[in-house]
C-alpha cells in the first residue's frame, strides 16, 4: 500500500464512490504530478533525449534487458538509466559495473515513481557528462503492474514487460497497465519450451481484448540472448524522435 498514489487512502480500495475529500486529494495529487511531468518532458526535449518508461512486475527481467541492450548497442547509441526500487542500490550498482550510467531512486514505501522524483533525480544525474550526451534514458520503474501506469513521468514511450513465467492473462488482469503500453515485450522467451502454461497467442489475444493494437515482440535476455527485434524497434523510435530536432537545426542553419 502506497501513501503517495492514493491506494492507501480510505475508500480508494472499495468499489463504492469515494467521498469528496478523497476525490479532491487524488485530483490535486495527479494535477501536481502532471505539471511536473510536463516540465520534465520539456527538459528532455531540449536535451534531445528519448525517454522510455520501462514497467513490469518484479522479476520480469528489466535490468537484465538493459544490460543486454547496452552491450548490443555498443557505441551506436548512448543510454542511461534511472532506477526505481523501494530500497537498496543493487540494480543501479549492477548497471554501473557494466559501464552504464545509472542513478538510483529509493522510494521507501511508494510503489511507483512519480514526476517529482524524476525531477529531483535530474538535478543529480546530468543527461551529458565527459562521455557525451545521453541518446536514450530508460526509467526502470518500481516492479508493480498497477500504480506506475497512472503516473506520467515526462517520458515519451511506455514499454511493458510480460514474462513467460508469470502468466499469459496479465493484460486482462491489469488492463490499465497494458492499455498504457506503446510496446509489450514478452520476456524470457527462451523458457517457452520448458513451460506448458504460457501461450504467446493467448497473451496477444488478451491484449487485443483491451481494444488495443499494441505491438508485441518476443525477447530473451538470458544465456540465449535474442533482443534483435527490441533493438530495431528502439532505433526506429529514436530516429523518429530525433527527426524534428534535426529539421529545426537545419532550418536554423539556413536562416543563419
Amino acid at each position: 500500500m502506497c501513501e503517495t498514489c492514493g491506494c492507501s487512502i480510505p475508500g480508494h480500495e472499495h468499489p463504492e464512490p469515494a467521498d469528496t475529500h478523497t476525490v479532491e486529494v487524488l485530483k490535486g495529487l495527479m494535477s501536481s504530478n502532471d505539471h511536473a511531468a510536463a516540465h520534465n518532458r520539456e527538459h528532455f526535449d531540449r536535451s534531445g533525449v528519448l525517454v522510455v518508461n520501462l514497467m513490469s512486475s518484479p522479476g520480469a527481467g528489466k535490468t537484465r534487458l538493459l544490460e543486454q541492450t547496452a552491450a548490443t548497442l555498443g557505441e551506436q547509441l548512448s543510454i542511461a538509466v534511472i532506477e526505481g526500487d523501494l530500497e537498496t542500490e543493487n540494480d543501479a550498482e549492477r548497471l554501473r559495473r557494466g559501464g552504464i550510467r545509472a542513478h538510483q531512486i529509493t522510494t521507501g514505501s511508494a510503489c511507483h515513481l512519480d514526476a517529482h522524483l524524476i525531477h529531483q533525480a535530474l538535478h543529480e544525474f546530468p543527461l551529458a557528462d565527459e562521455r557525451g550526451p545521453v541518446d536514450i534514458l530508460f526509467i526502470e520503474n518500481v516492479g508493480n503492474l498497477v500504480c506506475p501506469a497512472a503516473f506520467d513521468l515526462g517520458q515519451h514511450l511506455n514499454v511493458v514487460l510480460l514474462s513467460t513465467t508469470e502468466g499469459d492473462d496479465k493484460p486482462a488482469k491489469y488492463p490499465v497497465m497494458f492499455r498504457a503500453a506503446d510496446l509489450v515485450m514478452i520476456s524470457k522467451c527462451d523458457l517457452l519450451p520448458l513451460l506448458d502454461d504460457f501461450s504467446v497467442d493467448r497473451a496477444r489475444s488478451s491484449l487485443e481484448g483491451l481494444g488495443r493494437q499494441t505491438p508485441i515482440i518476443q525477447t530473451a535476455a538470458g544465456r540465449q540472448s535474442d533482443i534483435g527485434a527490441w533493438i530495431e524497434w528502439l532505433k526506429a523510435r529514436r530516429a523518429e524522435h530525433r527527426l524534428p530536432r534535426v529539421e529545426e537545426e537545419e532550418k536554423a542553419t539556413q536562416i543563419a
